[in-house]
C-alpha cells in the first residue's frame, strides 16, 4: 500500500505552540480530532504542558483543583528518591505499592489549529476546552469530532485520580460549546461516534479496560440521544503475535462506503509500538465485522514517528476523505502532528474477510 506522507510533516510541533500557563513548557501537540468547518480544516489538538523544572531531583506535577465550576492550577512536588513512586515512565508517576499510576507528569487540554490547505496550520492562543469538572482534574486528552447536521460532537478522555472516563461537548462554531458531562465512566477511552443514525439509533465505539479478566479491546454501544449508551457488545479484539497484540482502540470517525463502515483503528504490540489498521463494519448493523487488514496501513518509520516524548507511535483521532484519497491526521511519538495520504481503494483491497 502506498503511503504519501506530507512533505511538511510534522505539521504542528510543541515549538509551534506557546504555553498557556506561566512557567510551563509545551511538550506535546498531538492526537488531534479533525474536521472541516467554515472553509477551514480544524485540528483540535491535545496540548500537553508541564512546569519548567526548578530543582534537580524533583518532579513537579500539575493538577487542576475544581471548585464552583472553575479550575485552579496547583503544583505537587515529588522527590525522585521517594521509594513510594516509580518515575521510569516519562508520562506517569506510578504508585509502587498499588502498581498503577498516581499522577500524570503533564496537564493536557484542547486547543484549535486552523488551516486553509490542510498543511500549514495556525494555533489559537488560548484553549478551546480546559478542565472544568472534577473528573478532568488531571487533564483532557485525545478528542474525536463527529459532525451530525450542523453540530459537531466532541468526545475526549477525561482524566482524574478516579480514572479515565469519556466526556462529551457539542459546538456549532468552535467558539461556544455545551458540556454534556461524562458519557462513559472509568475505565474507558477511545470513544468514536458514528456520523449518522443507523436503523434509528446512534452508535459509538469504545474501549473499556478490564482489570481482571479480559483485555483492552473495542466494544460497540447504542444510544437514542447521544448521552445514554447501552446494549454494549464486544466488537474487535487483539491478535496474539501480531502488531495489534497488546491493546487496541477506535481511532477516526468511521467512513461510510458502499461496502460498509470503514474504521481506522490504532493498536500496540508487546513493545508498545503503535500502528494504524482498518476494519470494515456492516452498513446496517455495525456490530458485525466484515473484514480486517492483516497488517498495519500506517506504522512508525520516519524519524519524527520513531523519536519523541514516547517513540514508535502513530496514533490517529481523525481522517478526512476527498474522493478516493484518505487523509490520516495522526499524532507522532506523543509529540507532534503529521498527515499521510492513502488510497481508499487500496485500503479496501487490503481488507480480508472474517
Amino acid at each position: 500500500m502506498k503511503v504519501n506522507r506530507f512533505m511538511e510533516n510534522p505539521l504542528v510541533t510543541p515549538g509551534d505552540v506557546s504555553p498557556y500557563h506561566k512557567g510551563f513548557e509545551v511538550i506535546g501537540a498531538f492526537n488531534a480530532g479533525v474536521c472541516r468547518y467554515n472553509g477551514q480544516i480544524i485540528m483540535l489538538l491535545r496540548v500537553a504542558e508541564r512546569p519548567v523544572s526548578q530543582e534537580s531531583g524533583k518532579v513537579r506535577i500539575p493538577v487542576v483543583n475544581i471548585a464552583g465550576g472553575q479550575g485552579e492550577l496547583r503544583i505537587i512536588e515529588l522527590d525522585m528518591e521517594d521509594s513510594r513512586f516509580d518515575f521510569s515512565d516519562p508520562r506517569v508517576v506510578k504508585d509502587v505499592k498499588k502498581g498503577k499510576a498516581a499522577y500524570l507528569t503533564s496537564l493536557s487540554y484542547l486547543r484549535i489549529a486552523r488551516s486553509r490547505d490542510g498543511r500549514r496550520f495556525t494555533v489559537d492562543e488560548s484553549p478551546f476546552l480546559y478542565p472544568e469538572l472534577p473528573e478532568e482534574s488531571f487533564g483532557i486528552e485525545d478528542p474525536r469530532i463527529t459532525q451530525i447536521g450542523d453540530v459537531y460532537y466532541i468526545t475526549y478522555s477525561a482524566v482524574s485520580e478516579k480514572g479515565v472516563g469519556v466526556g462529551l461537548v457539542s459546538t456549532r462554531d468552535f467558539t461556544a460549546y455545551t458540556r454534556h458531562g461524562l458519557i462513559f465512566p472509568p475505565e474507558n477511552k477511545d470513544v468514536v461516534i458514528f456520523p449518522e443514525k443507523i436503523g434509528g439509533k446512534y452508535y459509538a465505539l469504545h474501549r473499556p479496560v478490564p482489570k481482571d479478566l479480559g483485555a483492552p479491546e473495542i466494544w460497540i454501544a447504542e444510544s437514542h440521544n447521544l448521552l445514554h449508551w447501552g446494549n454494549h457488545r464486544y466488537l474487535l479484539g487483539l491478535r496474539e503475535g501480531c502488531w495489534d497484540s497488546k491493546r487496541i482502540g477506535g481511532g477516526a470517525v468511521p467512513i461510510k462506503t458502499e461496502k460498509g463502515w470503514l474504521e481506522i483503528y490504532h493498536a500496540a504490540d508487546g513493545n508498545d509500538r503503535y500502528c494504524m489498521g482498518a476494519v470494515l463494519l456492516d452498513l446496517n448493523d455495525p456490530s458485525r465485522v466484515i473484514a480486517r487488514t492483516k497488517g498495519p496501513i500506517l506504522e512508525p518509520e520516519t524519524e519524527y514517528e520513531r523519536e519523541g516524548f514516547f517513540g514508535n507511535v502513530v496514533f490517529s483521532c481523525g481522517v478526512l476523505l476527498e474522493g478516493d484519497q484518505v487523509y490520516i491526521y495522526y499524532g507522532v511519538a506523543d509529540s507532534s502532528m503529521a498527515c499521510a495520504q492513502l488510497s481508499l481503494k487500496e485500503i479496501m483491497d487490503a481488507l480480508v474477510e472474517i
